[in-house]
């Protein structure tokens, strides 16, 4: 029986209504799938019974790894490696359905650095993923709401996201202190172009640093007091930063290139 290792944040799903759920949520036949952080396999038992093409996992852990492969064999190629090490972009010469209990510890870190690395097409055809509620939250959020923020600005950039369904510690072994939320994201076929993506980082890190705060101050900050942006984008610098929708921030995003090149 392996015990699951805190440090890794491992939290594995147990309850066999959520896990139907789960494989339920895409289609997976004939499909390549990528599972992140499988664990013991109780979802993987699940995709593969929906007969994909090809099914890769991704296990840091290394004597869960070795768990994988010997209950698995040749149903899988196993990756023993860190997530946040690999591109994932490499790895497949067609689009695959992603699928990840992720470690709550570095989730957001995850999700981040894939939307980041996006080049010019998608790696993926669907991310069906698990979070911490509270991040999921932030994620979906809408403008002029307290969850909005940077999170909610760079994952809704180029992906459209929806909530699947909210899941209660008991579902887990072991249990973990916070509810979770399941989330699908598929790419957007229309997004503002923002051709280095740790622009639109800057912008809203900058502007979110001081949220209650009115826009004026890191509005100058990144513009030096630019009217024209201002005019071009109907800003009001008496708005706080929550005020401005997700278009804004990607134009403003734009606007800061358009500045610096």
């Amino acid at each position: 029986m392996i015990k699951a290792k805190k440090s890794l944040g491992q939290n594995f799903l147990i309850d066999q209504n959520i896990l139907e759920k789960i494989s339920n949520a895409t289609i997976i036949k004939d499909k390549i799938v990528l599972e992140i952080g499988p664990g013991t396999g109780n979802l993987t038992s699940y995709i593969l019974k929906k007969n994909p093409k090809k099914m890769v996992l991704i296990e840091k852990d290394s004597e869960l790894s070795n768990q994988l492969n010997n209950n698995f064999n040749n149903k899988i190629n196993i990756i023993n490696d860190d997530i946040l090490k690999i591109d994932e972009t490499i790895l497949f010469n067609e689009k695959v359905t992603v699928f990840g209990n992720l470690p709550y510890n570095i989730s957001t870190e995850i999700i981040s650095k894939w939307i980041i690395n996006l080049q010019n097409s998608f790696w993926f055809e669907c991310l069906v993923l698990m979070f911490q509620k509270e991040v999921a939250n932030r994620i979906i959020a809408e403008f002029n709401t307290s969850d909005y923020g940077r999170l909610s600005i760079l994952c809704n950039w180029k992906l459209n996201i929806k909530k699947i369904c909210d899941i209660k510690p008991n579902a887990f072994s072991p249990k973990p202190k916070v509810d979770s939320s399941l989330l699908i994201f598929y790419p957007k076929k229309k997004f503002i172009k923002i051709n280095d993506p740790k622009n639109l980082e800057k912008v809203t890190r900058i502007f979110f640093n001081q949220r209650r705060k009115m826009l004026k101050k890191p509005y100058n900050q990144l513009f030096n007091g630019n009217q024209s942006i201002l005019k071009k984008l109907k800003i009001d610098l008496n708005l706080r930063p929550q005020n401005l929708n997700f278009e804004t921030y990607y134009k403003l995003a734009s606007e800061y290139e358009k500045l610096r090149s």
